[in-house]
C-alpha cells in the first residue's frame, strides 16, 4: 500500500510539472526530490532510483541525448515521413500562425485574445458606409437584376466606378480608397443584405484578383499602368484558375504557357505559346483585364536551365488576339457576371508575367498567399451581411404574421428556428469583425480563413434554410416582395468556391492546421530536411522533445480537466462566461492530445483519412468560432442583454464540438486506442447539451421586438426607407408593436376577442366604443396596410413566366471542340 501512494505521488509530482509545463531539468529535480523524500519517508529503494538515473541521465545531457536518442529518432522520421510536394509545401508555408497557433498550444492566453484592439472604422470608411454604400443599396432592385435584366443597371455599374467600389484595397498612391480589412467587411455585409450580385460584383475586384497580386508582385511598370486604371473603374479585373479538369485542385492545372520566340508589335521576342480552358470566372463576361495562372514550361531553355517552371501568373488586356470571352454561366438565378475563357496557342511576351520573369513558377505561393487574407473577407462577410439582414427580417415577419391569433414566432417550433437564426448571425458576425482585425495587423492567417470560410458558407445555408421553414409559403413565392428566394436559390454558389466546402473541411483547416499551428510538427519536419546536417540535428533535437514535453503535458491536462470537468481551469472573467473560458482550455489540450496521437498512430496516412482530419479540423474550427463570441462580447461592453446570444452560440459551438470528438473515438483506426482516448478527454460521457429552450425563447424575444440586442445584431445592414422591402419590413413591425396595446383596449371595451385582421375594421370599432384617438386608428389603419404586404406574395400574368426559349438556348460545345480548346 505504501509502494503504491508513494508511487502516485511521484506521478503526482511529474503531472503537475508537466501541466505547468516546467523545463526538463527543473523537471526533473522536481521529481528527483519526490523520490528523495520516498527514500527517506517511504519504500523507494534502489532499483527505482536506478531506472530514474537511466532516463534522467541521458535526457537531461545534451551529448548523451542527441548521440543516442535523437539521431535515431531523425533516421527512423526521414524513413516515415511522405515527401511533400511544392504546392503542399507552398500551402503550408504560405500566411502567418495567429489565434490558431494558441489553439494548438493547449492553453490559450485569454489576455492576449482581448488585448487585439476592437476592430472600427475609420471616419473616411464611416462616410462612404452612410455615403455611397447606402445610395448604391437604395438604387439597386434585387428582383430587376435577378429575374428581368440578369444584370446590375447601367446606372449601377457607372455609379459603382465612379465611387471606387472597385479599388477599397487599392493603395491611395494609385487612386485606391486602401480601406481596412474591417472596412471592406462592412461594406460587403451592407452589400449582401440588399443584392448577392451587387454585393459578388463588388466582392471579386477586392478579394485575390489583378489588384490584389499587382500591389503584392507585380513590377512598378505593370503597377503603375494597371493600379490607377482599376481603381477608377476603367479596367475591370476577373482571376482565371478553374478549368474543367483543375478545380480545388488546382496543382493539376492542364493550361499551359511555353517559352518560346515569336512577334509581338512587329518585333520578334521571348515571350509565352497559351493555350487554357478556365470556367466559374467572376466578372469574365464584362472583364477589360483577365490574370491567368498557368503551368510555365521552358523546353528550349529560353530563360533558364530548368524545363517544367511551375504555376505562373500573367495579366492579359481583353483585347489580347485568340481569347474567346463573351458567354456567360447561369448560377442559381444570382446571375452575377460569371462565363468561361479559352485560349489556344495565344502569344504574348513574358512581361506579362506579373512580377516579371522573375515571379514565373511562383504563381501557386502568390495565390495562396493573397487566398490566406482574400478568403477571410469577401464569402464570409457576405455570409454574415445576409444573416444579419436575414435575421432581422425573420423576426420581424414571425412577429407580424399570425396563425391560431397570436404570432407565429410564439410558437415553440418557430421559436427554435428564430433562435438558430439569430444565435448563428450573432456568431458569424463576431467571426468576421476579429478574423478582419486579424488581417489589418498584418496577420495573413491562412488556417483561420479556410474556418471562417467554411463555417460561415455552412452556416448561412442552414441559416436561410430555417428562415425558409419560419416563412413558408411568402419564402418559396418569387416574386418583386420577395427578400429571401434568391439567398435560398444561391446559397449553393458559396459553398462551391474558394475551395469547395467538402475539401476545405476534410483535407485543408486541420491538414494545414497540424502542420502550421501545432509548436513543433513544422520545425521536425524542417529540421529533418536541413542540408546541413549538423545544423539539422540540432534543431530537430530542440523539436522533437519539445514535442514529447508537450505531448506528456497534454495528456496530464487533459486528465486532469476531464476528473474536475475544468473547473478548477483559470478564466479572465469571473461571470457567466467562466464556464466557456474553462471548457475551450480544456478542448485546447485535447486537440493538442489527439493531434500527437493522431500523428503518431496514423503518421503521413492522415492526410488521406480524410474524415479523421475532418473531425479534428471540427475541434479546432469551434474553439476559434467560440473565441470570436467570447471576443465580441467583452468588446460591445459585456451587456447583460446580449447574453442569450453568447450562451446559444457558446453552447452550440461546445456541443458540436463534443460531437466530433465522439464521433473521432468511435472512428479511430484503432480502436483499442479510440477507447483509451475517450478514457481520457470523456470519462464520464458528455458533458454539453444543445442550447435550452429557455434560452432560444429569450433570443427569438429579442428578434421580435426593438432593443438594444437587435439593433446590435443587425448594425450596419441596410434598412433603408419605407419603400425597400427591408425598410418596409421594419417599419411595419415598429407598427404592430404600437398598435398591439391599442387593438387590446379596443377588444376590451367590446368585450370580445378579435383576431388580429382587418384592423382597418377594429379602428372604425374604436373609434365607434370612442375608447381610441384618430392618431390611434391612423396607427391601426396603417399597420394593416403593412401587414397585408408583409404576407401577401406575388402573382404574375403567366405569358410574364414565359421565357424567350431561343434566346436563351444554351450553346452546347462537342466533345471534339471541348478537347481542342
Amino acid at each position: 500500500m505504501q509502494t503504491l501512494l508513494w508511487t502516485l505521488i511521484i506521478i503526482a509530482t511529474l503531472g503537475t510539472a508537466s501541466y505547468f509545463r516546467m523545463k526538463l531539468m527543473n523537471a526533473t529535480i522536481a521529481v528527483a526530490i519526490a523520490m528523495l523524500l520516498g527514500s527517506i519517508f517511504g519504500p523507494v529503494g534502489g532499483i527505482a532510483w536506478l531506472v530514474f538515473l537511466i532516463i534522467a541521465i541521458p535526457l537531461n545531457v545534451e551529448s548523451l541525448r542527441k548521440k543516442y536518442l535523437t539521431a535515431p529518432i531523425l533516421d527512423t522520421y526521414k524513413k516515415i515521413m511522405p515527401e511533400m510536394s511544392s504546392t503542399e509545401r507552398d500551402a503550408i508555408d504560405a500566411g502567418t500562425v495567429w489565434w490558431d497557433g494558441e489553439i494548438f498550444s493547449g492553453n490559450p492566453n485569454w489576455q492576449a485574445l482581448h488585448s487585439i484592439p476592437q476592430a472600427r472604422l475609420s471616419a473616411e470608411e464611416r462616410e462612404f458606409l452612410d455615403g455611397p454604400v447606402a445610395q448604391v443599396c437604395q438604387m439597386v432592385n434585387d428582383w430587376d437584376i435577378t429575374h428581368k435584366d440578369t444584370d446590375l443597371t447601367p446606372e449601377v455599374w457607372q455609379f459603382l466606378k465612379d465611387n471606387k467600389f472597385f479599388a477599397m484595397i487599392i493603395k491611395k498612391q494609385y487612386g485606391g480608397l486602401e480601406f481596412s480589412a474591417y472596412a471592406q467587411s462592412r461594406v460587403l455585409q451592407k452589400l449582401s443584405g440588399v443584392s448577392a450580385v451587387l454585393s459578388t460584383t463588388v466582392g471579386v475586384p477586392n478579394s485575390l484578383g489583378p489588384g490584389e497580386l499587382l500591389q503584392h508582385y507585380g513590377t512598378k511598370e505593370q503597377q503603375d499602368h494597371y493600379l490607377p486604371r482599376l481603381a477608377t473603374g476603367e479596367e475591370i479585373p476577373c482571376f482565371a484558375l478553374t478549368g474543367p479538369e483543375a478545380g480545388s485542385d488546382a496543382g493539376s492545372l492542364p493550361d499551359s504557357g511555353i517559352v518560346c520566340k515569336g512577334e509581338w508589335e512587329g518585333k520578334e521576342v521571348i515571350g509565352l505559346r497559351l493555350t487554357f480552358d478556365k470556367r466559374y470566372i467572376t466578372l469574365a463576361p464584362v472583364a477589360t483585364v483577365i490574370g491567368l495562372a498557368f503551368k510555365m514550361y521552358d523546353p528550349d531553355g529560353l530563360v533558364g536551365d530548368k524545363e517544367d517552371i511551375g504555376i505562373t501568373c500573367a495579366l492579359l488586356p481583353r483585347d489580347t488576339k485568340g481569347m474567346e470571352i463573351g458567354n456567360r454561366h447561369f448560377p442559381l438565378n444570382v446571375p452575377f457576371q460569371n462565363g468561361p475563357i479559352r485560349g489556344t496557342d495565344i502569344f504574348v511576351p513574358l512581361d506579362f508575367i506579373i512580377g516579371g520573369v522573375g515571379m514565373a513558377g511562383q504563381g501557386w505561393r502568390m495565390l495562396v498567399e493573397c487566398l490566406s487574407v482574400g478568403r477571410c473577407i469577401t464569402l464570409p462577410s457576405a455570409s454574415a451581411g445576409g444573416a444579419k439582414s436575414i435575421a432581422l427580417a425573420t423576426g420581424a415577419y414571425a412577429r407580424i404574421r399570425r396563425q391560431f391569433k397570436m404570432p407565429v414566432g410564439k410558437m415553440e417550433g418557430v421559436e427554435e428556428m428564430l433562435a438558430s437564426i439569430g444565435g448563428n448571425a450573432y456568431l458569424m458576425d463576431a467571426v468576421t469583425s476579429l478574423t478582419t482585425k486579424a488581417v489589418d495587423l498584418g496577420e495573413k492567417p491562412s488556417v483561420v480563413s479556410a474556418i471562417c470560410k467554411y463555417h460561415l458558407t455552412e452556416k448561412m445555408r442552414q441559416l436561410v434554410n430555417d428562415a425558409m421553414d419560419v416563412h413558408g409559403g411568402k419564402g418559396v413565392m418569387l416574386g418583386p416582395n420577395n427578400y429571401l428566394g434568391r439567398g435560398y436559390q444561391g446559397a449553393p454558389i458559396a459553398i462551391t468556391v474558394e475551395g469547395a466546402n467538402i475539401l476545405t473541411r476534410n483535407m485543408m483547416i486541420y491538414g494545414q492546421g497540424a502542420m502550421r499551428s501545432h509548436p513543433f510538427v513544422l520545425k521536425e519536419l524542417y529540421a529533418a530536411s536541413n542540408e546541413d546536417k549538423e545544423q539539422g540535428l540540432n534543431d530537430f533535437d530542440d523539436a522533437v522533445f519539445g514535442h514529447i514535453g508537450f505531448a506528456i503535458s497534454n495528456t496530464f491536462r487533459s486528465i486532469w480537466f476531464s476528473l474536475t470537468g475544468a473547473r478548477l481551469a483559470g478564466a479572465p472573467f469571473d461571470d457567466e462566461t467562466a464556464v466557456y473560458y474553462r471548457s475551450l482550455q480544456r478542448f485546447s489540450s485535447n486537440l493538442a492530445l489527439l493531434s500527437d496521437v493522431s500523428m503518431a498512430v496514423l503518421g503521413g496516412e492522415l492526410k488521406r483519412r480524410e474524415r479523421i482530419s475532418a473531425r479534428l479540423g471540427d475541434v479546432l474550427s469551434y474553439i476559434y468560432l467560440a473565441s470570436a463570441v467570447l471576443k465580441r462580447y467583452d468588446d460591445q461592453g459585456r451587456l447583460k442583454e446580449d447574453l442569450p446570444l453568447v450562451h446559444w452560440a457558446m453552447q452550440d459551438c461546445l456541443f458540436k464540438l463534443e460531437t466530433a470528438l465522439t464521433e473521432l473515438f468511435e472512428n479511430f483506426p484503432s480502436k483499442v486506442m479510440g477507447v483509451m482516448l475517450k478514457a481520457i478527454i470523456m470519462p464520464f460521457g458528455r458533458s454539453y447539451q444543445r442550447p435550452s429552450d429557455k434560452i432560444e425563447h429569450k433570443i427569438a424575444s429579442i428578434l421580435q421586438s426593438h432593443n438594444g440586442s437587435r439593433t446590435r445584431l443587425g448594425e450596419g445592414q441596410h434598412f433603408g426607407e419605407q419603400d425597400c422591402l427591408m425598410g418596409d419590413l421594419e417599419q411595419t413591425l415598429k407598427d404592430v408593436l404600437a398598435s398591439e396595446p391599442v387593438f387590446d383596449k379596443v377588444c376590451k371595451a367590446a368585450k370580445q376577442r378579435y383576431p388580429f385582421t382587418g384592423l382597418d375594421a377594429i379602428a372604425q370599432k374604436g373609434l365607434e366604443l370612442e375608447v381610441i384617438t384618430e392618431q390611434e386608428a391612423e396607427l391601426l389603419k396603417r399597420t394593416e396596410a403593412g401587414r397585408l404586404r408583409t404576407i401577401n406574395v406575388d402573382d404574375f400574368d403567366p405569358k410574364e413566366l414565359i421565357a424567350n426559349t431561343q434566346a436563351a438556348k444554351p450553346k452546347r460545345r462537342s466533345a471534339k471542340t471541348t478537347e481542342a480548346a
